[in-house]
């Protein structure tokens, strides 16, 4: 069965910096990261929103989907869902267990194979954190965090942009102060910074930082990630947020994407239901109002992963607060 091309949905841009030549970055992304990644069901949702108009797609070594995503790529590419890879962007994570100088590299050239592709067009730096190589389970047990040698790290990461294996390099969960200390050194600075953000976790002074200095956010979990291990209720359920959308005729779920991606950040969303995939891109022809963004900086401020998801109870840090240095 084809699909008109009428109800693809075509989804706005954003130009990333520092990349290896011009990269464009759809301004919504399919999330792949679940407890239980069914490759089949992964499959078949990713080649239903390639239908409906999704062409960004975030996965990660650790989420073990990129076997599932790398399939349903080329089940596309034989379908003529897309004319070619290069339709497509596709992102990556360096997991911490990987982030040692020495492992980066093969751990993108794994993450390829996997995919079954030949470039990335996104590879992230997962967490400002490492620990032993082999140690992929979280929580991460205390004996097994080391601090990261962000210059050695990064430029590992710099030499696979230079070898054409990724498009561009960026990083997830870094806070302004690391950041900071990022960009002091970096010859290539990061494209990206992928964070929590929503509603509920607004990120305001994380953001202020990145645009000024050409970093893009994407945002994960921008519904809560309601009904997963890490995720929260807090955010869908949010009573100023529905009475925002039953006024404009909206779902909560638009209504939070939408927010996101007026703030000039791109939304990582997941969704296996077609009809949640289709409403999930019916955000770019309306605006949020004054008085609704009212509304919104009204919201109480909560952070849904806590720090025992990252670190066992006898880890070093007493909470994601100090994990992050306090600020993401």
């Amino acid at each position: 069965m084809t699909t008109s091309l009428n109800s693809v949905t075509k989804i706005p841009k954003m130009e990333l910096s520092s990349s290896s030549g011009p990269v464009s970055m759809p301004k919504i992304g399919f999330g792949t990261a679940a407890d239980n990644n069914d490759g089949a069901t992964l499959i078949s949702a990713v080649l239903e929103s390639i239908k409906l108009g999704y062409r960004h797609f975030d996965t990660a070594s650790f989420y073990g989907s990129e076997q599932a995503l790398g399939e349903a790529i080329a089940e596309a590419l034989r379908l003529g869902l897309i004319a070619s890879r290069d339709d497509l962007f596709i992102t990556s994570k360096l997991w911490p267990s990987e982030a040692h100088a020495h492992l980066v590299l093969p751990s993108l050239q794994k993450s390829l194979r996997t995919l079954q592709l030949e470039y990335l067009d996104l590879y992230l730096i997962h967490m400002p954190i490492t620990v032993t190589p082999g140690k992929r389970e979280l929580p991460f047990d205390k004996q097994d965090l080391m601090p990261m040698d962000f210059k050695s790290v990064w430029a590992a990461m710099e030499e696979c942009q230079r070898l054409g294996l990724t498009k561009s390099i960026g990083v997830s969960n870094f806070s302004c102060k690391k950041l900071e200390n990022l960009l002091s050194f970096a010859t290539i600075p990061p494209s990206v910074n992928q964070v929590e953000m929503n509603p509920v976790w607004q990120q305001k002074k994380l953001t202020e930082f990145c645009k000024p200095n050409g970093i893009i956010v994407t945002a994960y979990s921008p519904l809560g990630a309601k009904g997963t291990s890490w995720g929260t209720n807090a955010v869908i359920d949010n009573e100023v947020l529905k009475e925002i959308a039953k006024t404009r005729g909206k779902t909560v779920a638009q209504v939070c994407l939408r927010w996101i991606y007026e703030q000039g950040a791109a939304p990582i969303v997941k969704s296996y239901n077609k009809e949640r995939l289709k409403e999930n891109l019916q955000i770019f022809d309306w605006e949020l109002s004054e008085d609704d963004y009212d509304k919104i900086g009204q919201i109480k401020q909560h952070r849904m992963m806590p720090v025992e998801m990252l670190v066992s109870a006898h880890g070093p840090y007493k909470s994601v607060e100090e994990l992050w240095d306090g600020e993401l």
